[in-house]
């Protein structure tokens, strides 16, 4: 255990050096970089709101979409609305939500934005609510980091990274090795 905290302690100092580009660069607002138990989660904080494990689909090649994932959590006392995704990797993004009608899942945007509630989360996940990434300029590649720009109605904007994952039957990520 002691090793561990030494680690984080390593990469807390390294990251210190890097929060005023940071800042800059998410209007403002520095994002957190949080150690999990069990592995590294990225953590981003913009007013209420903590936004956990941000994580994209990885594509084969040509494919022209990838889904993005993550837990909104607002610690505030009023609702938040995240409005858009904006990505270099993917000229447009939607916020979209599947539902079940009868036998068929049915994909499409939410309209006005996703509702983040006052002392709530909202997890986005495969068949879910979901980010799409659409007209990828190229394949994304597992292991790889995306940056976006979240933008929320009250909190304003707040850079990520999406890590790269690899899909597994089930819509289940792998976070292996």
């Amino acid at each position: 255990m002691k090793h561990h905290r030494k680690i984080a302690a390593i990469i807390a100092i390294v990251l210190a050096g890097s929060g005023a580009a940071l800042a800059q660069q998410s209007g403002g607002h520095t994002p957190r970089l949080i150690l999990a138990a069990g592995g590294m989660d990225a953590e981003y904080k913009v007013g209420d709101l903590v936004i956990s494990a941000p994580m994209a689909k990885a594509t084969p090649p040509n494919a022209p979409v990838s889904g993005g994932y993550m837990t909104i959590t607002n610690n505030g006392s009023q609702p938040d609305r995240l409005v858009s995704v904006s990505t270099p990797f993917a000229p447009k993004v939607e916020i979209h939500e599947m539902t079940m009608e009868g036998d068929v899942m049915k994909m499409r945007p939410v309209a006005g934005g996703l509702e983040i509630p006052a002392g709530g989360s909202v997890e986005l996940k495969p068949g879910g609510y979901h980010v799409m990434f659409m007209d990828l300029s190229e394949p994304l590649k597992e292991g790889e980091s995306r940056k976006a720009v979240l933008t929320f109605e009250k909190a304003g904007t707040v850079e990520v990274e999406f890590t790269v994952k690899e899909m597994k039957p089930g819509g289940h990520m792998n976070h292996g090795g």
